[in-house]
């Protein structure tokens, strides 16, 4: 059992937990993942690492709420426990010294980025880093970002910071300018992965992706989280989760995450009406949202 010692609503939608795992603290690295059961009749289901603290043995999530198994996980409170947590699980990502680098991210990617940011810096790269939000009021955890960041940049859907644009347009803006990119990391929704990757083709900076696919066990057994890469099947658990985003076959990828979409609403309202008081406090959050 993993006792959850912080949670906090960041924005809509958004859960941030912090769980007691100190042998899972002692050996997380950047780019790897957990994965968790809520309880004993729970699915398994993963989620990114979005810190950790050695010391105090905990993990940091963040998560948005799509299905059942995220809502039971969000309907938890300070002091009760989580049955299972695996890990940590997947390749780290290869921290390098490349010299310009840009970290994209949105909604439950920001996590992720923070401690992948804090490496690269700490590797002597120069990290510029560019949050997508829909509007002022998804934005979080900017003053960490800009902890760990040389320059820090906000793509906003409505224009409240600047004018209306996506990271992948940041992107695009910045190479056309004439500014220098050794490498890019994209953390977050499959659509905001997916048309970073599309704004470096042209320039031809390598791009990498964290791929949040449908995954069961996380040891490379179950076959679920396949993914097609350059052509070839590559499993995201052991393989990944970090791929170059220019080989991606993306169409697959969508389709793959989109087929149990029917099953998982029904999962999720059969459950709802008999947990009404364990969700009371999420009352004020918009209905389920998509990766995607």
């Amino acid at each position: 059992m993993y006792r959850i010692v912080k949670k906090e609503l960041l924005v809509p939608n958004t859960i941030y937990l912090q769980a007691e795992a100190p042998e899972i603290a002692r050996k997380a690295q950047p780019g790897q993942f957990v994965i968790m059961r809520v309880d004993e009749v729970g699915e398994r289901f993963p989620l990114s690492l979005a810190g950790w603290d050695e010391k105090a043995g905990t993990l940091d999530v963040i998560f948005l709420i799509m299905g059942r198994s995220t809502m039971k996980l969000a309907s938890l409170s300070e002091g009760d426990c989580i049955m299972d947590i695996v890990g940590p699980l997947g390749k780290a990502t290869e921290i390098e010294s490349y010299g310009n680098v840009l970290c994209a991210c949105s909604t439950f990617g920001v996590g992720p980025a923070i401690p992948l940011a804090k490496a690269l810096r700490e590797r002597g790269n120069r990290v510029i880093s560019v949050m997508e939000a829909r509007d002022e009021g998804f934005l979080f955890w900017e003053d960490r970002l800009k902890e760990v960041s040389d320059e820090t940049h906000i793509a906003s859907g409505d224009g409240c910071r600047g004018k209306h644009r996506r990271a992948s347009e940041f992107i695009t803006e910045h190479l056309k300018s004439g500014h220098k990119l050794d490498r890019v990391f994209a953390y977050g929704r499959v659509f905001m992965m997916m048309e970073c990757s599309r704004a470096t083709r042209p320039f031809g900076v390598k791009t990498t992706v964290a791929l949040t696919p449908v995954m069961v066990d996380g040891t490379g057994m179950c076959g679920c989280c396949r993914v097609s890469v350059g052509g070839e099947t590559q499993f995201t658990c052991v393989d990944g989760p970090e791929f170059d985003g220019h080989s991606v076959d993306w169409e697959v990828l969508i389709k793959r995450k989109r087929a149990y979409l029917r099953e998982e609403a029904q999962a999720y309202d059969l459950w709802q009406p008999d947990n009404l008081r364990k969700i009371a406090g999420l009352a004020g959050l918009p209905e389920r949202s998509s990766a995607v």
